[in-house]
C-alpha cells in the first residue's frame, strides 16, 4: 500500500478543511556546525601561531626597526635606496630575470601539465618521475651540475665545438642566461604541480561537446580549456615569480657581476658592508613588492579561484 501523506510529512488543516503538507524546521545549516566545530578545536593552532610569531614576526618588527634606526634614525635608508640609480638597476634586473624565469616556466611546464592531467599510460609515470626526481636532490647539488654542464669544457661546449659550429667556447656560465637557466630547471616543478593542480578539475567533455558543435580541436582548447585552467596558471606564476624574486643561491653560484641581484645586494650590504639598516630597507622593499604582486593577482583572478586550484592538489 502506498505510503498516505500524513506518514511521510507533517500535515495541517486549513480553516476550510483541506489538508495541506507542512515542512519541518530546517535544520542549523553545514557550515554553522562547521564553525562550531573549528571554534572547538581552535586552541590546536596555538602552538603553531606561538611558533609563527616567534620565527617570522618577531624577526619582521626587529628587521623593520632595524631599517629606521641604523645607522642613524629616520627614512634615510628607504630614501637612498629609492633614489639611488644603481639599485634601481639591480632591481630592474632582478625584475627581469624573474619575469623571464616565470614566462620559460609556463611555456614548458603548461603541455607537461596537460598531458599529465590529460593522458593515461606507462609514459605518464615516467614523466611524473621526471618532475618529481629533482626535488630529492640537493638545490646546491642541482646549481653546482649546471655549471659542469655550461663550462667552457662541458657537455654543451663540447657537442657545440665537435658539430663546428663554433670555432671556441661559448661564454653560457657566470651571465643572465645562466641563471635564468638554472632558476628554470629548480623551480618548474613548482609550475607543474600547480598547472596540474587546476587542470585535473576541468571537464575533457566540455572539448568534445565544442567540437561536435564544429569548433576545431585548436579553438576549442584555446576558447574553453585555457581559461579553466587560468587559476593554476596564476598560482604557478605566482610561486615561480615570488620565489625568483628573492633567489640566493642560483644566481650567486651562475650569475655574474654585471647581473646582481636583490638578494644578492642585501647579503652584500649585511655581511660585507655591515650595513644592516640598508640591507633591511631593501629586504623590505623586496617584501612591499611581493605584496603587490600578490594584490594584483588578487584583482586580475581571485584568491578563491586561485587556492581553489590549489585545493584539488
Amino acid at each position: 500500500m502506498a505510503p498516505q501523506l500524513s506518514d511521510v510529512e507533517p500535515r495541517a488543516t486549513t480553516p476550510g478543511g483541506r489538508l495541506v503538507a507542512t515542512h519541518p524546521a530546517r535544520r542549523p545549516h553545514g557550515r554553522s556546525r562547521a564553525a562550531a566545530r573549528d571554534r572547538r578545536f581552535g586552541w590546536l593552532l596555538l602552538p603553531f601561531l606561538a611558533l609563527f610569531a616567534l620565527l617570522f614576526i618577531l624577526p619582521l618588527v626587529q628587521l623593520a626597526l632595524v631599517s629606521v634606526t641604523e645607522p642613524v634614525p629616520g627614512l634615510g635608508n628607504y630614501t637612498r635606496a629609492l633614489t639611488t640609480p644603481v639599485y634601481w638597476k639591480v632591481f630592474a634586473t632582478t625584475f627581469n630575470v624573474a619575469a623571464g624565469v616565470t614566462l620559460v616556466a609556463l611555456a614548458l611546464g603548461y603541455p607537461t601539465a596537460y598531458v599529465l592531467a590529460t593522458m593515461r599510460g606507462r609514459w605518464v609515470a615516467v614523466l611524473w618521475a621526471l618532475v618529481l626526481i629533482p626535488f630529492w636532490t640537493s638545490l646546491l647539488v642541482r646549481t653546482y651540475a649546471w655549471m659542469v654542464i655550461l663550462g667552457r669544457r662541458g657537455v654543451i661546449n663540447q657537442v657545440v665545438q665537435g658539430l663546428g659550429l663554433s670555432d671556441g667556447p661559448l661564454d653560457l656560465l657566470f651571465n643572465r642566461f645562466s641563471v635564468t637557466v638554472g632558476m628554470v630547471y629548480i623551480l618548474l616543478p613548482f609550475m607543474i604541480l600547480c598547472l596540474y593542480a587546476g587542470m585535473r578539475g576541468i571537464d575533457t567533455s566540455l572539448l568534445l561537446a565544442a567540437e561536435n558543435l564544429g569548433a576545431t580541436p585548436g579553438r576549442a582548447f584555446v576558447r574553453i580549456f585555457v581559461p579553466l585552467s587560468l587559476p593554476g596558471v596564476v598560482s604557478g606564476g605566482l610561486i615561480v615569480f615570488i620565489s625568483a624574486l628573492g633567489y640566493y643561491i642560483t644566481p650567486a653560484l651562475l650569475g655574474g657581476r654585471t647581473d646582481i641581484m636583490v638578494a644578492l645586494l642585501i647579503d652584500e650590504q649585511i655581511s660585507q658592508l655591515f650595513n644592516w639598516g640598508m640591507g633591511a630597507s631593501l629586504a623590505f622593499i623586496l617584501l612591499f613588492v611581493t605584496l603587490g604582486v600578490f594584490l594584483v593577482a588578487n584583482r586580475v583572478v581571485g584568491f578563491d579561484r586561485i587556492l581553489g586550484a590549489g585545493h584539488e592538489a
